[in-house]
């Protein structure tokens, strides 16, 4: 089984996700883009939509993609969200069967040494970065620390740099759609109109829900 895990606060879900999630499933041939929206993420504000909302907004917005999957695993857990946590249990579900290949973009991954356990999570999967398209690959040895990036050893024909433990590091450019959950939800507090920026479903839901407002959405649809 060769998934990709696509994790987030996806608050809300927009179509910058998707496409980029698509794109990485097409270039490494993955079977399977599993999203795993955080419940409550250690490093992001405290005020984000409740869980439920979050994961049904994101179950419509990849309705009809049979290679999507959403998990409700973070909902489940008490506690933090740490994707070490969410890596070991899916491997723990799994076996050794599961290739597992942890999407992020560059700017999460310039913060990995926050992250709880992060060297561990480094060697239990893969971890494809998203770059965009002219940006070079990043230093490792300013991301990680020196000892750990110098026992990293680029391999060419994988475009990769491969651990000590066997998982790679990719840097892989994707479609740049310059599309922001904070931006959706100002225009939505300002009742103005997110078409073409989250798909279609995900908007009546926030309508049905009356999520993100503080003022009439009159312009919602224009």
């Amino acid at each position: 089984m060769k998934w990709g895990l696509l994790g987030g606060t996806f608050d809300p879900i927009h179509l910058g996700h998707l496409r980029c999630a698509e794109e990485i499933r097409e270039i490494l041939g993955l079977e399977k883009i599993l999203f795993v929206p955080a419940a409550r993420p250690p490093l992001k504000r405290n005020d984000i939509t409740p869980f439920r909302d979050r994961l049904k907004m994101i179950r419509l917005a990849v309705r009809e993609n049979p290679a999507f999957e959403v998990s409700a695993l973070e909902g489940r857990r008490k506690g933090l969200s740490y994707s070490i946590d969410t890596v070991r249990a899916l491997f723990e579900r799994h076996g050794k069967a599961l290739e597992l290949f942890f999407i992020l973009g560059q700017d999460a991954f310039r913060d990995i040494r926050l992250w709880k356990d992060w060297e561990e999570l480094l060697k239990l999967c893969h971890f494809v970065v998203m770059t965009r398209p002219g940006c070079g690959e990043e230093n490792l040895d300013e991301i990680l620390t020196p000892q750990l990036a110098g026992r990293y050893r680029y391999v060419r024909n994988r475009k990769a740099h491969r651990g000590p433990g066997g998982t790679f590091i990719l840097f892989r450019p994707v479609t740049c759609l310059d599309i922001s959950s904070t931006e959706i939800r100002r225009r939505l507090a300002g009742g103005n109109s997110v078409r073409y920026l989250i798909p279609e479903r995900v908007i009546d839901y926030i309508a049905r829900r009356s999520l993100y407002q503080t003022q009439p959405m009159y312009n919602m649809f224009i």
